[in-house]
C-alpha cells in the first residue's frame, strides 16, 4: 500500500501512531504499531499523503493490518486542533501509487508547556466503521483520559505519548471496528481513508510512530507541494534533482520520483470523493521507506521555502523553526530551475570546444601569414 502525502504548507503535527485493540467487552490494548493484546494483528503497510499550500496540510491516510481482532484503534498526536476531519477520496491513494509505479517502470527508476490537570474534548466524528475522538490536554492527563476509556497502554506507549505531549497538546484518539471492515468486504484489514484538515505553518511528517511495534517499516509516501523539493541548499541551488537518493537523518528514506503533476492526474484525484482542493500545478514527489524499525527515529519536516527535506527527533514541535546545519547561501543568491546544470555544463563544453577550435584556426593562420611574409621579405 501506499503513502500519499500531499503537502500544503504545514507540518503535520508529530503523529504518534499508537493503535489500540479492543477485543468485544475487554479493555483497549494501546500499542505503537498495530497489535493485538495476543499478536494477531500486525501494521503491514501504511499510506498517507500530505499536502501542505497557503498555510493549510491536508492529511490523508489508510493502513492495511494482517490477522484478525474485533476492535482496533489508535491515538494520534496532532500539532493543532483539526479545521475538520471526513472521509477521504475512495481512490487518490490507489491512483497516486498506480502513477508512480508507472512512470518507475518508464524510467526504469523548544517543548511549550500546557496545563495538565484536566483534557478537553475537542471534537467527535464517526466515519465509515471509525469512531474519532480529538482531545487536547497534556502527555500526562491524556494517558489517564485513555486508561478512564478503557485503554491499556504499554510502557512503550506511555513513552512516546509523553514526548509527544511536549510538543502539541491536541491527539486524536480513533477506535476500529474490524467487524463491521469486515462485512465491507475488507478482510486484509484495508482501512477506511481518513482526511485531517490543519492549519500549520510547515509540512511535517511523522514517521517514527510506524516503528513501533513492529520489526521493519515499510512505508509508501506521496508528497504533494507548490515547488520541487530537494535534499539541500547546495542542490536548490544548482536545480539538482533529489531522485535516487536520501533524505539527510532519515535511514531508509528514498526519494524515489519527482515530476509536475500532471494533468490527467490533476484531473483523477479533483474528481474523488472530499478530494476537490487538489490544486493544479503542484509537484508530486514520492519517497519509500524501508529500513528496520530502530533505525526510524525520526519524524520528516520540509522547510517552505526553499522546500528543503529534513529528518527531525520525533517529538519535535510542529510549529518549531526547521534548525538547518552547515553552511547556506544568502537568500539573494538565484537557483537554478531543476534540470538545467547538466544543460549548462554541456553548453560550457561546447563553448570551450568551439574557443579551442578558434584559437587553433588564427593561430595557424597566423603563423602561416608570418611564413609568407617571411619569404616576400627575402625575395
Amino acid at each position: 500500500m501506499s503513502i500519499i502525502y500531499r503537502l500544503w504548507k504545514g507540518p503535520l503535527a508529530a503523529l504518534l501512531l499508537l493503535l489500540l485493540t479492543l477485543l468485544q467487552t475487554a479493555p483497549v490494548l494501546a500499542c505503537g504499531g498495530l497489535v493485538a493484546p495476543n499478536g494477531s494483528v500486525r501494521l503491514q503497510r501504511a499510506t498517507t499523503l500530505v499536502a501542505w499550500h497557503a498555510g493549510i496540510e491536508y492529511y490523508l491516510t489508510s493502513f492495511t493490518y494482517q490477522g484478525d481482532a474485533s476492535r482496533l484503534g489508535w491515538i494520534v498526536p496532532l500539532p493543532t486542533a483539526p479545521l475538520r476531519i471526513q472521509e477521504g477520496g475512495a481512490w487518490t491513494l490507489q491512483r497516486l501509487n498506480l502513477e508512480v509505479q508507472r512512470r518507475l517502470l518508464l524510467r526504469g527508476g523548544q517543548p511549550v508547556q500546557f496545563d495538565t490537570a484536566s483534557v478537553q474534548v475537542v471534537q467527535r466524528v464517526q466515519i465509515g466503521a471509525l469512531n474519532i475522538t480529538v482531545v487536547k490536554g497534556s502527555g500526562a492527563a491524556v494517558l489517564d483520559w485513555a486508561t478512564q476509556h478503557g485503554f491499556l497502554l504499554d510502557e512503550e506507549t506511555r513513552a512516546h505519548l509523553l514526548v509527544y505531549g511536549q510538543a502539541s497538546p491536541f491527539f486524536m484518539a480513533v477506535q476500529f471496528d474490524s467487524a463491521q471492515a469486515h462485512q465491507r468486504g475488507l478482510t486484509q484489514g484495508d482501512g477506511t481513508p481518513l482526511l485531517i484538515t490543519m492549519r500549520l505553518p510547515q509540512l511535517w511528517v511523522p514517521l517514527e510512530v510506524l516503528a513501533i511495534g513492529t520489526d521493519t517499516v515499510n512505508a509508501d509516501l506521496f508528497l504533494l507541494t507548490d515547488q520541487p523539493l530537494y535534499t539541500s541548499d547546495w542542490a536548490y541551488h544548482l536545480g539538482l534533482s533529489p531522485v535516487g537518493g536520501q533524505v539527510p537523518g532519515a535511514p531508509g528514506l528514498e526519494i524515489r520520483l519527482q515530476e509536475p503533476l500532471s494533468e490527467t492526474l490533476y484531473h483523477d484525484l479533483v474528481r474523488d470523493r472530499n478530494m476537490g482542493w487538489v490544486w493544479p500545478g503542484s509537484w508530486l514527489t514520492y519517497l519509500s521507506l524501508t529500513a528496520p524499525a530502530p533505525q526510524v527515529t525520526y519524524d520528516l519536516q520540509v522547510s517552505p521555502q526553499p522546500g528543503l527535506m529534513h529528518a527531525v527527533t520525533f517529538g519535535t514541535p510542529p510549529q518549531q523553526p526547521l534548525q538547518l546545519s552547515g553552511f547556506y547561501l544568502p537568500e539573494w543568491v538565484p537557483a537554478l530551475p531543476q534540470g538545467t546544470l547538466p544543460i549548462l555544463l554541456e553548453v560550457a563544453v561546447l563553448l570551450l570546444f568551439i574557443s579551442g577550435l578558434l584559437f587553433w584556426h588564427y593561430r595557424s593562420r597566423g603563423s602561416w601569414i608570418k611564413k609568407v611574409s617571411a619569404s616576400w621579405s627575402h625575395r
